[in-house]
């Protein structure tokens, strides 16, 4: 999923992300499959691999996601200085080529696209503001939309992606006031899916029309995995995008599922993907945040949790491996950091960077004063995806 908006009702992206899969909505609901999916069993079963490019072999885009919400404590408001720091070790370190920019307010999203084209990288820019009338979702889109392409005219590589998994997002597609009530109404099957995707084809396209508009390169959006949830007519894309959380214990299983999203003959970017840092995570795919307990103060780690940075690692690896092997357009490692999910070296009870995606672990100066100044230290996946994409780069 998407999309970490840095605060939206007090819940940020990284605890309510792959929501849809770990309800197994399509598959409760009864939802009828979309008319392409038979298709793209047959398709998969004699599909090569994705190359675009003719004889392109690997990633075309090799990045990371970098989320600019507003923070949910002031100690972890949004700040320029940091994150020009952050950009400029994405690019030197990280060896990545690519920035996913994503989050809400215009101003930090178009600062951080700024600074990303400035560093010489591709910029792909997706605003994802929720919980809003549509009305001001869309100027938001057509607001970042216009920077995107005012980068574009200078010579920046950008993509826009429109949005991300508007069913989350956006208001009157899922009954639900906010994120939390949508997805408590999606649990309990109080919607009707009909209706449901028929909203969302129609902002859907509100949205790409929007995204055209203003912007004049290549148009994208970030799906979720499941089809018969949300079936997105990619004609209106140019860049298929998917949100992919799946574990496989076999790597040809993920090329396996993978290859049915290449039927639209158009470039497959993973706009995101990751697992938390615990033992079990992958198996959690979209829910690893799950195992905070909210309702304490301060929030704790639920039962007995084992930290391991070394199974992160391992799961991004073997992921960039498989969609290197099929030549994908992109992959966006979800995410960069996630401040407010500090850890706790000293406390694992209260070790929140466990239910983190971050490759980089938030640090606070005075772990319990939520307005302390913080720093991050690098993950074994920060230095696993640095060594993949170094590689990558020098072949």
């Amino acid at each position: 999923m998407e999309k970490n908006t840095g605060k939206t009702e007090g819940i940020s992206r990284a605890r309510f992300m792959g929501a849809a899969a770990a309800m197994g909505v399509g598959a409760a609901a009864g939802l009828p499959a979309p008319a392409a999916t038979a298709a793209a069993a047959r398709t998969a079963s004699t599909a090569g691999t994705a190359g675009t490019a003719g004889t392109r072999r690997g990633l075309t885009h090799r990045g990371v996601v970098y989320t600019v919400g507003a923070g949910e404590t002031p100690g972890t408001a949004w700040s320029e200085r940091r994150m020009r720091r952050d950009i400029r070790l994405i690019g030197r370190e990280l060896h990545a080529d690519s920035v996913e920019v994503t989050g809400d307010g215009v101003e930090r999203l178009n600062a951080t696209a700024s600074e990303v084209a400035e560093r010489g990288l591709h910029v792909w820019l997706q605003p994802t503001l929720g919980d809003v009338p549509e009305g001001d979702i869309l100027d938001h889109l057509a607001e970042t939309g216009r920077h995107g392409e005012r980068l574009r005219k200078q010579g920046a590589e950008v993509t826009l992606a429109v949005g991300c998994e508007f069913w989350l997002f956006v208001p009157g597609i899922v009954p639900g006031a906010d994120v939390l009530e949508r997805i408590d109404n999606l649990q309990k099957g109080n919607v009707d899916f009909a209706k449901m995707q028929q909203r969302l084809a129609r902002f859907t396209a509100k949205a790409a029309t929007v995204g055209r508009s203003v912007f004049r390169g290549r148009l994208s959006y970030a799906a979720a995995q499941d089809e018969s949830f949300e079936p997105v007519d990619w004609n209106l894309f140019d860049i298929v995008g998917i949100d992919y959380y799946s574990y496989f214990p076999r790597r040809e299983d993920y090329v396996r599922e993978l290859r049915g999203y290449l039927r639209w003959g158009k470039p497959l970017a993973i706009t995101e993907f990751g697992t938390c840092t615990f033992v079990g995570a992958p198996e959690q795919g979209g829910m690893g945040w799950s195992i905070v307990d909210h309702e304490k103060t301060p929030p704790e780690i639920k039962g007995n949790v084992v930290r391991s940075e070394r199974v992160q690692a391992a799961y991004l690896t073997d992921l960039l491996d498989v969609f290197e092997s099929m030549n994908l357009h992109a992959a966006m490692a979800f995410e960069f950091v996630t401040a407010d999910s500090p850890h706790r070296p000293d406390h694992p009870r209260y070790d929140l960077d466990m239910a983190s995606y971050a490759i980089v672990k938030p640090i606070k100066d005075r772990p319990d004063d939520p307005e302390s100044d913080w720093h991050w230290e690098p993950k074994e996946a920060y230095r696993a995806v640095a060594r993949h994409y170094g590689r990558a780069a020098r072949r």
